[in-house]
């Protein structure tokens, strides 16, 4: 009997499937802050389950890859031609100019994968401020805690790998890579009041400040920039963990304009620094799989980009070279449209993409024309790749427990190129993120 069957033997149908049990499954969600907005973050009663195997290739692949994010981007600021094919704004490009004061472009950042038995396959890297990794932890911990799992650990050897603590360190290293030298520096977790994920920065600073480290959850407007220090309030900051967007920043630069000053003077260490959005962009894959960029990477940083990384192409009318074949982009694209997905170069949550192999031939169509017609860079092609779907015991608001066929997207974090645990989503679409409606399970590595 394999890790799933085992699990789904040791639901009873009076205790783990009942409804009272998910009630109170639910409202222990509640107390540990395992919250997006309004809504509870698991309404599932299995954790996903990963080998050491699976662990050993997703580590090499994704360590791979977030070397060469920071590879790309190094290349960028030096040369044109890579900057270029990013499709970075121009507002976005005066931000990558300032100096962050240190080298690391993201302190975290997440890969986000269809781990296969046979194959694995990364949709898209998110370099920028990857969320999740507060709830991560928590839920592994409550999982952890479950009568099931006690029964499970006669059979199985189990764990989950920490996410908290591996990113405190890494931003602790990215603020002495700085130069800063405060012990310990105070650290600011910055975001909009408003967003539904506030309930992790408060996981977090209790976490933080817990580990000796005094840290505020504070809003961009909070801020101030005064005799060449970053505040909020009384507080003196020397390290912003940045949650919030560049793109809002962009679009909201007075109220951030006490962080942008700061940034700008070199008077705080800020993570991820802004120079992360040259690898964030979904065009980066398009750096990674273009023929064009090979000199860039060894040997077997190719073999792994081609195992791993789906052909992806900025949305141009021009020529472009698709499994050794030269033709023309938009022609292509209307031809393989079952095999193709559309995405806008940058975004968050699933906004904007579109799936060919769902989408009516005219609707792809009318969808490439249109998005030929915006700016040059705001729109990536990408083919399609192999998705993994399981099934899960999921109960609703009534505490009803059905088995439910879902999508399973597995992705890795990394602090400072170094894999450490993973965002697992669920979806019974063809999207999986939080943002668009999908659920969170923990991971846990397993052996007999």
């Amino acid at each position: 009997m394999d890790a799933i069957d085992t699990w789904h033997s040791l639901l009873r149908p009076d205790v783990e499937l009942s409804g009272r049990y998910a009630q109170e499954f639910a409202a222990s969600m509640r107390t540990r802050r395992l919250t997006f907005g309004e809504r509870m973050l698991c309404p599932f009663l299995r954790p996903f389950f990963l080998t050491e195997a699976d662990e050993s290739r997703m580590r090499v692949a994704a360590e791979t890859i977030a070397a060469l994010g920071e590879r790309v981007v190094a290349a960028a600021l030096e040369t044109p031609a890579i900057f270029n094919q990013l499709g970075v704004t121009d507002d976005e490009a005066q931000l990558i100019a300032l100096d962050p004061g240190y080298s690391r472009a993201s302190t975290a950042s997440r890969l986000d994968a269809f781990l296969l038995p046979d194959s694995l396959h990364f949709a898209e890297y998110n370099a920028e401020s990857p969320a999740g990794l507060g709830y991560t932890q928590r839920l592994c911990e409550l999982f952890d805690e479950m009568p099931t799992m006690s029964a499970f650990r006669r059979t199985h050897r189990v764990r989950f790998n920490a996410t908290i603590e591996p990113m405190l360190d890494a931003l602790i290293a990215s603020y002495r890579e700085w130069g800063g030298r405060a012990e310990p520096p105070t650290m600011a977790i910055v975001d909009w009041r408003e967003v539904p994920t506030w309930s992790e920065f408060e996981i977090l600073q209790a976490a933080f400040t817990a580990r000796g480290v005094p840290t505020m959850v504070c809003d961009p407007r909070e801020l101030t920039y005064e005799n060449g220090a970053l505040g909020c309030g009384d507080t003196r900051i020397d390290l912003v963990y940045r949650r919030v967007l560049i793109n809002d920043i962009l679009a909201r630069k007075d109220d951030c304009a006490a962080l942008l000053r700061a940034y700008t003077a070199k008077a705080v260490c800020v993570a991820n620094t802004f120079r992360c959005k040259l690898a964030h962009k979904k065009a980066f894959f398009a750096v990674l799989t273009d023929e064009r960029n090979a000199p860039l990477f060894s040997d077997e940083e190719r073999a792994i980009v081609a195992a791993h990384i789906p052909w992806t192409r900025i949305l141009a009318d021009t020529d472009t070279v698709l499994h050794g074949r030269r033709q023309r982009l938009m022609r292509l694209a209307e031809d393989y449209r079952d095999s193709l997905v559309l995405k806008p170069n940058d975004e968050y949550g699933g906004t904007g993409v579109t799936l060919g192999w769902e989408t009516a031939p005219s609707d792809w169509n009318r969808a490439l024309e249109n998005a030929l017609n915006t700016p040059p860079g705001t729109w990536v092609i990408q083919e399609r790749i192999p998705i993994r779907r399981e099934t899960f015991p999921m109960f609703d608001a009534a505490g009803t427990v059905t088995m439910r066929d879902m999508l399973v997207d597995f992705a890795p974090y990394l602090f400072r190129g170094r894999m450490t645990g993973y965002l697992t989503r669920l979806s019974s679409t063809g999207l999986a993120n939080v943002t668009s409606g999908g659920g969170q399970v923990p991971s846990f590595v397993v052996a007999e």
